[in-house]
């Protein structure tokens, strides 16, 4: 099974962004990026005197369910593994799990099954109640997520929406949420929705200082295919306009805008790259082959919105960046699991090397990967940016590539999951941490920017007037950062207006580091 990262059984990936708009639009905060810091809906539990769970393995309780699947499961052709069992069965699995893939297995509190009324309760609790140095939660990744609805989104990209991706720029009254930017061919680029757009109204009901937060959550956020709900909308020049949209099996394109900027020393190229999943691979290749072909000097790889995924997938991309110099023997991301090596790996199988040939996941596999051979790159970042985008970073340092980061700090992930149905929910416990060839992997509060730059939501992206790209080229042309004004609400924002809390609306499945288990 793939590694990748959102809540629970029944519940789709749709409804775990809605709980994490609900947190934002109630003005909770939350480090890290996205919906991945948003919590379970539990209280971590004060550490009980005992744990009244008896020691089992997983094995001996796997797929024992309360509500067992029948038929043949369409993702793998073959029966559901489910056995009827019972709420207790389930939550004995998600102990034993804990206990032996968890990282951080020997910081868990101890806390009684019998308080918590369904298995995904249980498993938010357990986790490490630790902090970073920083003060953030060491584990703000902890999650789960049906487990249908995770396979679609993870290896097809779909998901129920509107096509438009949206971004708090203010979480408190009054607030400011932002159109970040739009899937091609869907209803919100239908309608010519584009970024920067301010969502004034939902449903009739007021963005920046609406109660409602009921009804505003269900028309960001639709549950199901056909809903249809109405957004007041204004545009960066001012006019605003109404619309209806209907919600639809949203396909995401994860690369998009790959262009060629011509600059007086040299092409630079460009390109937007929003998620690590399985159709990236074939887009990553045709982009990297398009610049290559236009002689670029340099890369501007855009990754502000980018949660992660498919740490192959991050792999792959690096490697294309790289030269044979840098990659030949070295290594791309080792991960360290806890001192059980819960899954029986050799050392040679916990290196994850830089990919030089395509995986299969959206192209037939084995073909060889092309490269740039760059000695730098600079990368666009924000809060979003997390997970396996932040490997990309790491990697490539360890071996020895410049890379600027332009933008925010990034949301400080360097682990990851080896992602494990059971009884149709998928979970999602950290298992492992990254480091890189050098060793490094201890940037549990984000990566800091080269220069800090405010996102800019008055240009469109991939454009060379556009914040974060023309300080970047400016960087490139002069190393100097931009001298930042003071930030305007109609073009930027940054950590110290919002108190840090998720900047897009998004579910933490797409906040991720996964890696395919041996």
């Amino acid at each position: 099974m793939r590694g990748f990262r959102t809540m629970g059984r029944a519940r789709s990936a749709a409804a775990v962004a809605m709980l994490a708009i609900v947190a934002v639009l109630a003005g909770c905060g939350g480090g890290g990026g996205g919906g991945a810091a948003v919590p379970l809906g539990v209280a971590l539990v004060a550490p009980a005197t005992a744990n009244d769970e008896p020691a089992v393995a997983s094995s001996s309780v796997a797929g024992q369910c309360a509500a067992p699947r029948f038929g043949v499961d369409p993702d793998t052709g073959a029966a559901f593994p489910d056995q009827p069992g019972s709420v207790a069965t389930e939550k004995s699995w998600v102990r034993a799990w804990i206990d032996e893939t968890y990282l951080w297995f020997d910081e868990v509190p101890s806390v009684r099954a019998a308080d918590f009324a369904t298995p995904i309760d249980y498993f938010g609790a357990l986790k490490t109640p630790k902090l970073t140095a920083s003060g953030n939660a060491k584990d703000r990744f902890h999650f789960t997520a049906d487990t249908a609805d995770y396979r679609a989104l993870s290896r097809n990209g779909i998901e129920v929406g509107y096509g438009f991706e949206l971004a708090f720029l203010s979480a408190a009254p009054p607030r400011d949420l932002r159109v970040a930017y739009t899937e091609p061919g869907t209803p919100a680029s239908q309608a010519a929705i584009g970024r920067g757009a301010k969502v004034i109204a939902v449903d009739g009901i007021d963005v920046a200082e609406g109660a409602d937060v009921a009804g505003l959550n269900a028309g960001l956020r639709p549950a199901r295919e056909g809903e249809a709900h109405s957004f007041t909308l204004r545009a960066p020049d001012g006019i605003d306009r109404t619309v209806t949209l209907t919600a639809t099996r949203i396909t995401r394109t994860p690369v998009q805008n790959v262009e060629t900027i011509p600059t007086p020393s040299g092409r630079v190229g460009y390109l937007l790259f929003n998620d690590h999943m399985a159709t990236a691979e074939v887009q990553l290749i045709a982009a990297v082959n398009q610049l290559k072909g236009d002689g670029i000097v340099d890369l501007v790889i855009d990754m502000r919105y980018n949660g992660g995924g498919l740490l192959d997938i991050a792999s792959e991309l690096a490697y294309m960046v790289s030269s044979p110099a840098a990659t030949t023997g070295t290594v791309f991301e080792r991960l360290q699991f806890n001192s059980k090596n819960p899954f029986r790996l050799t050392a040679a199988q916990m290196i994850v090397p830089f990919r030089s040939t395509s995986r299969g996941f959206s192209t037939p596999a084995g073909q060889p990967l092309p490269q740039l051979g760059l000695s730098r790159v600079t990368v666009l970042t924000g809060p979003d940016t997390c997970s396996a985008s932040e490997s990309v970073v790491n990697s490539l340092r360890g071996v020895g590539v410049a890379v600027n980061l332009i933008g925010d700090t990034t949301c400080g992930k360097p682990y990851g999951f080896y992602p494990e149905d059971n009884c149709g929910t998928t979970y999602f416990a950290i298992q492992f941490q990254g480091v890189n060839q050098q060793g490094f992997g201890d940037y549990g509060d984000g990566f800091a920017p080269t220069c800090t730059v405010a996102d800019d939501f008055g240009h469109a992206l991939g454009e060379p007037a556009e914040g974060l790209l023309a300080a970047a080229l400016g960087f490139r042309a002069t190393g100097a950062c931009p001298v930042q004004g003071p930030s305007k609400a109609d073009v930027g924002r940054s950590k110290a207006e919002t108190g840090n809390v998720p900047y897009l609306i998004r579910p933490p499945a797409r906040e991720n580091r996964i890696v395919t288990r041996p």
